[in-house]
């Protein structure tokens, strides 16, 4: 039976290791490879211009390639429950494929678009390239619970083995026989928006630092792995946040999107690895896809996993409210210029470092504002390029020390952290430059400057630039104590760790289920 196949395109945003899509070129006649901007993408205030941008770039450039295979991307706009049934119809549509996706949001809209798809008699074919594993089957390993430390994670993946290698983009070999019925008027009718036609204001767009597309993502990708030595002695923590040049792969957004393949990543690691002495996981390159993959697992296995309360492997915390102290580090008004920097870079680039995020996360969750981390999230969603809802989510509670990490008196210093890596400020000039005559002695503590030196640098404090809205040495300690407060509540199960899961096998339907049994590992 030759079928007309609907490829949709959610977050894999590329032709090579896509298993579904090789799917639906499989005994196919006609292929349209769809991607739907449903209201999340075009209505939705919480993801930034940047990340928008970035979207864009990476449906024209898998457009591009798709011409290249005598095809082309039809962008639709609705929901996929509306617009999928008339497609079905319109298309005469016997088979539909995409990319498994275990978020919440994505589970719920998947089984609903196979209720449909029964009903119009399409075939479905979901295949697992997102995530190095299937998600399902490291919760099944672990006694059908999520692990939930690193250890555990890697003690579970040993079992497994090592990811499955990724597969080959199609060429036009595959397809032969295969056409995509694409009209003169496409660009009207399918054709990939601008962000104007989106209605968004381009003058606040930062600059293009990390344009969006698979071609983009294998250039850097090959880039990075032509630095061998590089990389086998990258280890995370010791890498710079506030280095003018990115001192890390910034593979992230291009991961996110799936412009890259994280399985693509793994093996292309495996091979610059293999007889060279190299970093090992939890801070080698590997270890960094691990991560990414043990928050995948966790996100997955806990209930309400981006929010505090009903989250039962999250410390319950008597967080204020205090929206002008959340406006101000938003905003990068705080008056501690580290801090500032960094949420400058933010909003300008759509990325900062792995540690910077620390720095800011602490400073406004349980190290300073005493704000909570789910506020955090909200800011890291929109700004981010590579914002990823389960990643997002762990690490927020990571950093609030709300779960996975417990060390809640370790506190980073908004001042003396940064010295560490830019004794000079010479990060801080760049995206404050309103300091950038302070010399390095105050760069950190501007406040702190004679008001002769703040007169010569062009800069009154609490004029030019604001003071500090709290003093750090005062609210972290007494942050501490609310912290050891919120801890001391917990029941001793809570404070073990054990009271996620019981051990007990899950008995939730869980998002493989739902498809073909065959699909499953």
């Amino acid at each position: 039976m030759s079928h007309n196949s609907i490829h949709w395109f959610r977050k894999g945003l590329r032709l090579h290791d896509n298993p579904a899509l090789i799917a639906a070129l499989k005994d196919c006649r006609h292929i349209y490879p769809l991607f739907l901007l449903d209201p999340w993408y075009s209505n939705n205030t919480c993801i930034g211009i940047n990340r928008r941008r970035f979207l864009i770039e990476a449906l024209r450039d898998l457009d591009s390639s798709l011409k290249k295979l005598n095809s082309r991307l039809f962008v639709v706009s609705g929901p996929p429950t509306e617009v999928l049934p008339k497609l079905f119809e319109e298309w005469k549509i016997t088979r539909l494929t995409f990319e498994v996706d275990t978020e919440p949001y994505s589970q719920s809209r998947d089984e609903e678009v196979m209720k449909l798809a029964k009903e119009y008699d399409v075939e479905v074919i979901p295949k697992i390239s997102h995530t190095l594993y299937n998600i399902d089957r490291i919760i099944e390993e672990n006694k059908g619970k999520p692990p939930m430390t690193y250890v555990s994670f890697q003690n579970v993946l040993k079992d497994i083995g090592p990811p499955k290698k990724p597969v080959p983009a199609p060429t036009k070999e595959d397809m032969k026989g295969v056409s995509t019925p694409f009209s003169e008027d496409h660009e009207e009718e399918f054709g990939i928006p601008t962000l104007e036609d989106l209605g968004l204001d381009t003058s606040s767009l930062g600059p293009d630092l990390f344009p969006g597309g698979e071609q983009e993502a294998l250039r850097r990708l090959d880039e990075h792995m032509q630095r061998a030595a590089w990389v086998c002695k990258f280890e995370k923590p010791q890498t710079s946040p506030n280095s003018i040049i990115p001192s890390t792969t910034v593979l992230s957004p291009y991961i996110r999107f799936g412009c890259l393949s994280a399985r693509t990543f793994w093996w292309r690691l495996t091979d610059v690895y293999r007889g060279k002495k190299h970093s090992e996981p939890p801070v080698s390159l590997h270890g960094q896809l691990l991560w990414r993959e043990f928050f995948y697992t966790t996100a997955y296995g806990i209930p309400n996993f981006n929010r505090m309360e009903g989250n039962p492997h999250c410390v319950q915390v008597d967080w204020d409210n205090n929206p002008e102290y959340l406006a101000a580090w938003k905003e990068a008004r705080t008056g501690f210029p580290f801090i500032d920097a960094i949420m400058t870079q933010l909003r300008q680039e759509g990325w900062i470092h792995h540690l910077g995020r620390h720095a800011v996360a602490c400073f406004l969750t349980r190290g300073d504002l005493w704000i909570s981390w789910e506020e955090g999230q909200k800011v890291f969603e929109e700004l981010l390029l590579d914002a990823d809802w389960s990643l997002n989510a762990g690490n927020w509670q990571w950093l609030s020390a709300s779960a996975f990490f417990q060390q809640y008196f370790r506190v980073y210093s908004p001042i003396a952290f940064g010295k560490k890596t830019d004794k000079y400020g010479d990060y801080i000039k760049k995206y404050l430059p309103m300091l950038n005559k302070f010399p390095a002695e105050y760069i950190y503590e501007p406040w702190k400057a004679p008001r002769s030196i703040q007169e010569r640098a062009g800069c009154i404090v609490g004029k030019d630039y604001p003071r500090p809205i709290v003093d750090h040495e005062v609210v972290h300690k007494k942050n501490i104590q609310r912290m050891k407060a919120a801890y001391a509540k917990r029941s001793p199960q809570d404070k073990d760790g054990k009271t996620i899961t019981k051990g007990v096998k899950r008995k939730v339907t869980s998002i493989l289920d739902m498809f073909e049994k065959k699909a499953k590992r």
